[in-house]
């Protein structure tokens, strides 16, 4: 087995093996005291655990459901949303896979020295946007193993300056002290969303509306609660899905259920995080005066906020109304209408919570992708080609990778050259 492989093999371990792995080996080099750091790591994946549970709650509930509408209503669209697992296995499967970790890590570290970027990406499974970057580049260069690295660097510089851009409204909003969200699409989506969101907050009657989950909260009393709102979201997805009254109030249940339990997997997860990110802080500023860094984390770890779990949940039906009516739209959203909540958290940090503003940014934002999504597909359709599981012949894509503004100018960039 290469080095190659072996690298490709840890990674399939995923996250919660690879994130308390990198959290302690970064704790050590940040003179941690080791049972510290040992604690430390172990607390957040057990976070990283809980969260995917959890997620696994809403993966669960809303692909069934999703399958009913599709089947009620007759939607016929015949490019497959395969989500973000497809597209990073895709990714993972890419030939420069395996030279782009490496080389990614060593991008970072040299735009902090030269002070380019505050955030230090620890997120090394999240690196498959990268990649997914450079296999776009491998796939329309026809092999140019240069110009896919030269695409995952560019993605790479771009999805960090935004993770710098919003480490503010990040801190504020999610409580996520010296923490900066470097995930691929949550930037991408960002970067489209927060200047449309702006916009939005100027138009006349909207501007002035404010309604976040503290608001509903305190104006509906028991009805505004996390769990109550999650609740009703639910009943109503189970009834455009056509569920009969007892798989209703199931799907309700467990949508109130990821509304309380997220946030406390995410408290779980920062309890681990804290002593890390002030050791990092403190030597910064001992080797580094008047500099401070960012860790970088999966934006996981803000999709806890009832405004942001809100948000994705609305966009769900909205989404899949958008796949039926946008012209020239051939994508069936599937596979990524649960990862959502990750693609409006910058969206939702920048209004401040308002779930208002959020979700009319989140409705054009995702009639883009659409449109994008539809544009990648010949290249979505041949990263996937290499991988079992998804079947040839079948027209591919998605709105992480194929959606994604910040690898839909890559493709442009090398549809330019090749």
């Amino acid at each position: 087995m290469n080095l190659a492989e072996k690298v490709q093999q840890f990674l399939a371990l995923g996250p919660t093996v690879i994130l308390p792995v990198a959290i302690f080996l970064l704790a050590v080099i940040f003179r941690v005291p080791v049972g510290k750091a040992i604690r430390s790591a172990l607390t957040i994946g057990i976070g990283f655990v809980g969260i995917n549970v959890v997620v696994g709650i809403l993966t669960g509930n809303l692909g069934p459901i999703t399958k009913q509408i599709v089947e009620k209503y007759g939607l016929a669209l015949d490019t497959i949303d395969i989500g973000w697992p497809g597209a990073a296995a895709g990714s993972w499967a890419s030939p420069v896979a395996g030279v782009l970790i490496p080389i990614c890590l060593g991008v970072n570290i040299l735009m902090i020295a030269l002070k380019m970027t505050k955030t230090l990406d620890i997120d090394i499974w999240n690196y498959w946007h990268f990649i997914a970057a450079g296999a776009t580049g491998y796939v329309v260069s026809g092999g140019n193993w240069w110009f896919s690295i030269l695409c995952a660097i560019l993605y790479e510089v771009m999805v960090l300056v935004m993770a710098d851009k919003t480490q503010k409204d990040v801190e504020s909003i999610y409580g996520l002290k010296g923490i900066s969200l470097p995930t691929g699409s949550t930037a991408a989506f960002g970067f489209v969303g927060i200047p449309i969101s702006w916009l939005i907050s100027k138009i006349p009657g909207i501007k002035d509306a404010h309604v976040d989950s503290e608001t509903i909260q305190k104006r509906f009393g028991l009805f505004g609660e996390p769990m109550v709102v999650g609740l009703f979201l639910g009943f109503i997805l189970g009834a455009l899905a056509g569920y009969n009254p007892g798989d209703i109030f199931k799907a309700g249940i467990s949508m109130a259920a990821f509304m309380v339990l997220m946030p406390r997997m995410v408290k779980l997860l920062m309890e681990g995080l804290i002593p890390i990110s002030e050791s990092v802080r403190e030597f910064m500023k001992t080797r580094y005066k008047g500099r401070d860094l960012y860790i970088g984390l999966d934006a996981a770890v803000s999709i806890g906020h009832p405004s942001n779990i809100a948000t994705g949940l609305i966009l769900v039906p909205i989404t899949l109304l958008l796949a039926i009516i946008i012209p020239g739209n051939k994508v069936l959203p599937f596979g990524d209408l649960a990862t959502i909540p990750f693609y409006v958290s910058f969206i939702v940090a920048n209004r401040k919570g308002n779930i208002l503003h959020s979700v009319l940014a989140g409705t054009v934002v995702i009639a883009l992708s659409l449109i994008m999504a539809t544009d990648f597909t010949e290249v979505h359709t041949l990263m996937m080609s290499g991988v079992d599981g998804y079947g040839q012949g079948t027209s591919m894509s998605s709105l992480d990778l194929g959606g994604n503004f910040f690898n839909w100018i890559i493709l442009k960039f090398a549809q330019l050259f090749y």
